[in-house]
Protein backbone atom coordinates (compact mmCIF):
# COMPACT_ATOMS: atom_id res chain seq x y z
CA UNK A 1 0.00 0.00 0.00
CA UNK A 2 1.12 3.81 -0.74
CA UNK A 3 0.51 5.18 2.49
CA UNK A 4 -0.98 8.56 2.10
CA UNK A 5 -1.59 9.08 6.60
CA UNK A 6 1.16 6.82 7.78
CA UNK A 7 5.18 8.11 7.30
CA UNK A 8 7.99 6.33 8.33
CA UNK A 9 9.07 4.54 10.97
CA UNK A 10 11.41 8.18 11.50
CA UNK A 11 14.27 7.88 13.82
CA UNK A 12 12.81 10.52 16.63
CA UNK A 13 15.43 11.44 18.91
CA UNK A 14 12.69 11.19 21.84
CA UNK A 15 10.72 8.21 20.54
CA UNK A 16 12.93 5.74 19.30
CA UNK A 17 11.75 4.30 15.83
CA UNK A 18 8.67 6.20 15.07
CA UNK A 19 5.78 5.42 13.39
CA UNK A 20 3.82 8.66 12.38
CA UNK A 21 0.34 9.15 11.77
CA UNK A 22 -0.47 12.55 9.82
CA UNK A 23 -4.08 13.90 10.88
CA UNK A 24 -4.65 17.01 9.12
CA UNK A 25 -3.42 18.52 5.88
CA UNK A 26 -0.10 20.22 5.58
CA UNK A 27 -0.10 22.70 7.27
CA UNK A 28 -2.99 23.05 9.14
CA UNK A 29 -2.35 24.21 12.47
CA UNK A 30 -3.70 26.27 15.70
CA UNK A 31 -0.55 28.30 15.69
CA UNK A 32 2.12 29.37 13.06
CA UNK A 33 5.55 28.84 15.19
CA UNK A 34 8.53 30.67 14.26
CA UNK A 35 10.69 27.48 14.44
CA UNK A 36 8.39 24.84 13.10
CA UNK A 37 10.23 22.88 10.34
CA UNK A 38 6.78 21.60 8.81
CA UNK A 39 6.94 25.98 7.43
CA UNK A 40 4.15 28.23 7.40
CA UNK A 41 0.76 27.89 8.70
CA UNK A 42 -1.06 27.84 5.61
CA UNK A 43 -4.66 26.84 7.88
CA UNK A 44 -4.77 29.11 11.04
CA UNK A 45 -7.32 27.37 12.68
CA UNK A 46 -8.70 26.10 16.12
CA UNK A 47 -11.91 24.13 14.63
CA UNK A 48 -11.96 20.27 14.95
CA UNK A 49 -13.48 18.57 12.20
CA UNK A 50 -12.47 15.04 10.40
CA UNK A 51 -9.50 16.44 7.81
CA UNK A 52 -8.51 13.26 6.71
CA UNK A 53 -10.74 10.19 6.31
CA UNK A 54 -10.76 8.61 9.66
CA UNK A 55 -11.77 5.14 7.92
CA UNK A 56 -9.19 5.06 5.45
CA UNK A 57 -6.25 5.92 8.42
CA UNK A 58 -7.46 2.58 9.98
CA UNK A 59 -7.22 0.86 6.81
CA UNK A 60 -3.53 2.09 6.25
CA UNK A 61 -3.24 1.08 10.50
CA UNK A 62 -4.30 -2.32 9.70
CA UNK A 63 -2.19 -3.00 6.70
CA UNK A 64 0.78 -1.86 8.12
CA UNK A 65 0.67 -2.78 12.21
CA UNK A 66 -0.65 -6.55 10.26
CA UNK A 67 3.03 -7.44 9.60
CA UNK A 68 3.85 -7.00 13.47
CA UNK A 69 6.73 -4.13 12.64
CA UNK A 70 9.61 -3.50 15.35
CA UNK A 71 8.73 0.11 16.61
CA UNK A 72 9.06 2.29 19.83
CA UNK A 73 6.02 4.29 19.75
CA UNK A 74 3.27 5.21 17.28
CA UNK A 75 2.90 8.96 16.79
CA UNK A 76 0.40 11.61 16.02
CA UNK A 77 2.32 13.98 14.48
CA UNK A 78 3.60 15.29 11.05
CA UNK A 79 1.88 18.35 9.47
CA UNK A 80 0.20 20.07 11.82
CA UNK A 81 -1.75 20.24 15.58
CA UNK A 82 -3.01 16.38 15.27
CA UNK A 83 -6.13 17.04 18.14
CA UNK A 84 -7.58 19.35 15.69
CA UNK A 85 -8.90 15.95 14.10
CA UNK A 86 -12.48 15.23 15.20
CA UNK A 87 -12.41 11.53 15.69
CA UNK A 88 -8.63 11.11 17.53
CA UNK A 89 -9.80 9.87 20.12
CA UNK A 90 -11.66 6.78 17.88
CA UNK A 91 -8.44 6.47 16.26
CA UNK A 92 -6.20 6.07 19.75
CA UNK A 93 -9.16 3.31 20.98
CA UNK A 94 -8.96 2.03 17.69
CA UNK A 95 -4.92 1.04 18.15
CA UNK A 96 -5.17 0.23 21.42
CA UNK A 97 -7.97 -2.57 21.41
CA UNK A 98 -6.68 -4.23 18.05
CA UNK A 99 -2.45 -3.26 18.45
CA UNK A 100 -2.23 -3.19 22.57
CA UNK A 101 1.01 -4.49 22.16
CA UNK A 102 2.14 -0.95 21.01
CA UNK A 103 2.42 2.23 23.00
CA UNK A 104 1.09 5.56 21.43
CA UNK A 105 2.61 8.92 21.43
CA UNK A 106 1.05 12.63 21.20
CA UNK A 107 2.89 15.18 19.29
CA UNK A 108 0.74 18.50 20.08
CA UNK A 109 1.80 22.41 20.50
CA UNK A 110 -0.81 22.45 23.79
CA UNK A 111 -3.50 24.76 22.66
CA UNK A 112 -6.70 23.02 23.12
CA UNK A 113 -6.32 21.48 26.19
CA UNK A 114 -8.58 24.14 27.73
CA UNK A 115 -11.36 21.93 26.24
CA UNK A 116 -12.74 19.07 28.30
CA UNK A 117 -13.70 17.46 25.08
CA UNK A 118 -10.09 17.51 23.74
CA UNK A 119 -8.57 15.94 27.18
CA UNK A 120 -10.79 13.27 27.29
CA UNK A 121 -9.67 12.31 23.68
CA UNK A 122 -6.01 11.43 24.92
CA UNK A 123 -6.95 9.20 28.32
CA UNK A 124 -5.41 5.94 26.49
CA UNK A 125 -1.99 7.72 24.43
CA UNK A 126 0.69 6.57 26.79
CA UNK A 127 3.04 9.77 26.37
CA UNK A 128 1.53 13.14 25.32
CA UNK A 129 4.26 15.68 25.09
CA UNK A 130 3.21 19.56 24.13
CA UNK A 131 5.04 22.39 24.11
CA UNK A 132 5.19 25.20 26.86
CA UNK A 133 7.96 28.28 25.18
CA UNK A 134 6.75 31.45 27.49
CA UNK A 135 4.23 32.70 30.02
CA UNK A 136 5.16 36.37 28.48
CA UNK A 137 2.27 37.07 25.97
CA UNK A 138 4.58 39.42 23.95
CA UNK A 139 6.90 36.70 23.69
CA UNK A 140 4.11 34.02 22.99
CA UNK A 141 2.46 35.95 20.45
CA UNK A 142 5.86 36.22 18.54
CA UNK A 143 6.76 32.53 19.16
CA UNK A 144 3.55 31.05 18.57
CA UNK A 145 1.91 33.73 16.36
CA UNK A 146 -1.60 31.94 17.63
CA UNK A 147 -4.64 31.87 16.35
CA UNK A 148 -6.45 35.30 17.68
CA UNK A 149 -9.38 33.46 19.58
CA UNK A 150 -6.29 31.58 21.44
CA UNK A 151 -5.92 32.97 24.92
CA UNK A 152 -2.33 31.73 26.91
CA UNK A 153 -3.52 31.82 30.28
CA UNK A 154 -5.92 29.25 29.02
CA UNK A 155 -3.47 27.02 27.60
CA UNK A 156 -1.69 26.85 30.70
CA UNK A 157 -4.65 26.21 32.88
CA UNK A 158 -5.60 23.43 29.96
CA UNK A 159 -2.12 21.89 30.45
CA UNK A 160 -2.90 22.03 34.24
CA UNK A 161 -6.22 20.38 33.65
CA UNK A 162 -4.33 17.49 31.80
CA UNK A 163 -2.46 16.61 34.64
CA UNK A 164 -5.22 16.13 36.82
CA UNK A 165 -6.96 14.05 34.24
CA UNK A 166 -4.40 12.08 32.00
CA UNK A 167 -2.89 9.13 33.84
CA UNK A 168 0.14 8.71 31.44
CA UNK A 169 3.02 10.33 31.12
CA UNK A 170 3.70 14.20 30.01
CA UNK A 171 6.73 15.24 28.79
CA UNK A 172 6.43 18.88 28.12
CA UNK A 173 8.90 20.51 25.70
CA UNK A 174 10.51 24.06 26.28
CA UNK A 175 11.52 25.38 23.16
CA UNK A 176 14.93 27.33 23.48
CA UNK A 177 14.73 30.62 20.71
CA UNK A 178 18.24 32.70 21.63
CA UNK A 179 17.37 36.39 22.44
CA UNK A 180 13.43 35.51 22.55
CA UNK A 181 12.80 33.30 25.68
CA UNK A 182 15.81 32.41 27.12
CA UNK A 183 16.60 35.68 30.03
CA UNK A 184 16.18 35.29 33.33
CA UNK A 185 12.68 36.94 33.73
CA UNK A 186 11.37 34.31 30.78
CA UNK A 187 12.71 31.60 32.64
CA UNK A 188 11.64 32.09 36.21
CA UNK A 189 7.99 32.53 34.90
CA UNK A 190 8.33 29.76 33.20
CA UNK A 191 9.64 27.45 35.96
CA UNK A 192 6.61 28.95 38.23
CA UNK A 193 4.08 27.79 35.74
CA UNK A 194 5.57 24.38 35.09
CA UNK A 195 5.51 23.30 38.80
CA UNK A 196 1.66 23.90 38.59
CA UNK A 197 1.61 21.94 35.80
CA UNK A 198 3.38 18.54 37.28
CA UNK A 199 4.61 17.30 33.67
CA UNK A 200 6.99 13.85 34.22
CA UNK A 201 9.81 15.50 32.19
CA UNK A 202 11.23 18.83 30.90
CA UNK A 203 12.75 18.74 27.60
CA UNK A 204 14.31 21.58 27.12
CA UNK A 205 15.08 21.81 22.75
CA UNK A 206 15.72 24.01 20.74
CA UNK A 207 16.65 24.24 16.58
CA UNK A 208 17.79 20.95 15.16
CA UNK A 209 15.84 21.24 11.97
CA UNK A 210 15.13 24.49 9.53
CA UNK A 211 12.28 26.28 10.77
CA UNK A 212 9.61 28.69 9.06
CA UNK A 213 11.88 31.84 10.05
CA UNK A 214 15.75 31.86 8.87
CA UNK A 215 16.55 34.14 11.68
CA UNK A 216 15.66 31.43 14.54
CA UNK A 217 18.84 30.06 15.49
CA UNK A 218 20.16 27.16 17.45
CA UNK A 219 20.81 27.31 21.18
CA UNK A 220 24.49 26.28 22.10
CA UNK A 221 24.43 22.92 24.25
CA UNK A 222 26.32 24.28 26.96
CA UNK A 223 23.39 27.32 27.14
CA UNK A 224 20.75 24.18 27.51
CA UNK A 225 22.36 22.77 29.67
CA UNK A 226 22.50 25.44 32.14
CA UNK A 227 18.55 25.86 31.26
CA UNK A 228 18.05 22.06 32.19
CA UNK A 229 19.95 22.50 35.73
CA UNK A 230 17.82 25.64 35.90
CA UNK A 231 14.65 23.43 35.92
CA UNK A 232 15.77 20.95 38.27
CA UNK A 233 15.87 17.10 38.41
CA UNK A 234 12.91 16.49 35.68
CA UNK A 235 14.55 18.69 32.99
CA UNK A 236 16.82 17.02 30.42
CA UNK A 237 18.00 18.21 26.86
CA UNK A 238 16.78 16.79 24.06
CA UNK A 239 20.19 15.74 22.21
CA UNK A 240 20.78 16.33 18.62
CA UNK A 241 22.42 12.70 17.99
CA UNK A 242 20.55 9.87 16.59
CA UNK A 243 22.30 6.17 16.26
CA UNK A 244 19.20 4.85 14.77
CA UNK A 245 19.56 2.50 11.59
CA UNK A 246 17.66 0.59 9.68
CA UNK A 247 13.78 0.78 8.53
CA UNK A 248 11.02 -0.06 5.54
CA UNK A 249 10.17 1.59 2.47
CA UNK A 250 7.04 2.54 1.06
CA UNK A 251 7.37 1.95 -3.02
CA UNK A 252 9.94 1.43 -5.30
CA UNK A 253 9.64 4.99 -6.69
CA UNK A 254 13.06 6.15 -4.57
CA UNK A 255 12.31 10.01 -5.61
CA UNK A 256 8.52 10.29 -4.84
CA UNK A 257 9.37 8.03 -1.11
CA UNK A 258 12.05 11.01 -0.76
CA UNK A 259 9.86 14.02 -1.65
CA UNK A 260 7.18 12.64 0.26
CA UNK A 261 8.76 12.57 3.38
CA UNK A 262 10.72 15.71 3.02
CA UNK A 263 7.33 17.20 2.45
CA UNK A 264 6.44 16.36 6.17
CA UNK A 265 9.80 17.75 7.50
CA UNK A 266 13.36 18.79 6.22
CA UNK A 267 16.12 15.75 6.38
CA UNK A 268 19.48 14.53 6.32
CA UNK A 269 20.54 12.03 4.15
CA UNK A 270 20.91 10.01 6.91
CA UNK A 271 17.47 10.83 8.29
CA UNK A 272 16.11 9.70 4.62
CA UNK A 273 18.11 6.61 4.41
CA UNK A 274 16.76 5.43 8.11
CA UNK A 275 13.07 5.96 7.68
CA UNK A 276 12.72 4.38 3.87
CA UNK A 277 14.95 1.86 4.19
CA UNK A 278 16.93 2.43 1.32
CA UNK A 279 21.25 2.47 1.48
CA UNK A 280 23.12 5.83 1.73
CA UNK A 281 24.58 5.44 -1.57
CA UNK A 282 21.41 5.57 -2.97
CA UNK A 283 20.10 8.32 -1.21
CA UNK A 284 22.69 10.32 -1.78
CA UNK A 285 22.60 9.51 -5.74
CA UNK A 286 18.80 10.21 -5.77
CA UNK A 287 19.11 13.49 -3.54
CA UNK A 288 21.35 14.83 -6.30
CA UNK A 289 19.21 14.31 -8.74
CA UNK A 290 16.52 16.31 -6.98
CA UNK A 291 18.93 19.11 -6.56
CA UNK A 292 20.25 19.51 -10.41
CA UNK A 293 15.74 19.38 -11.15
CA UNK A 294 15.53 22.24 -8.67
CA UNK A 295 12.85 19.96 -6.90
CA UNK A 296 14.63 20.28 -3.53
CA UNK A 297 16.94 22.57 -1.65
CA UNK A 298 19.90 22.21 1.06
CA UNK A 299 20.29 24.13 4.31
CA UNK A 300 23.35 23.60 6.85
CA UNK A 301 21.73 23.64 10.13
CA UNK A 302 24.48 21.88 13.23
CA UNK A 303 26.94 21.96 10.16
CA UNK A 304 24.59 19.09 9.31
CA UNK A 305 22.79 19.13 5.38
CA UNK A 306 19.26 19.29 5.87
CA UNK A 307 16.91 18.91 2.62
CA UNK A 308 13.92 20.76 2.00
CA UNK A 309 11.20 21.12 -0.63
CA UNK A 310 11.82 23.65 -3.11
CA UNK A 311 8.56 25.86 -2.82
Amino acid sequence: MNYKYLFGPVPSRRLGRSLGVDLVPHKTCSFNCIFCECGETTDLTIKKCEYVPTEKVLKELDDYLSKKPKLDYITFSGSGEPTLHLKLGKIVRYIKSKYSGYKIALLTNGSLFCRHEVRGEVGNIDVIIPTLNTVNYETFNKICRPHKNLDLTNIINGLVNLRKDFPGQIWLEVFIIPGVNDTEEELSGLKEQITKIQPDKIQINSLHRPGAKDWVKPASSQVLKKIAEFFGDKAEVISNNNKLTGGGKYTDDIEKTILKTIQRRPCTAKDLSVSTGYPIEKINKSINGLVEKEKIKTRQIHRRTFYMLEK
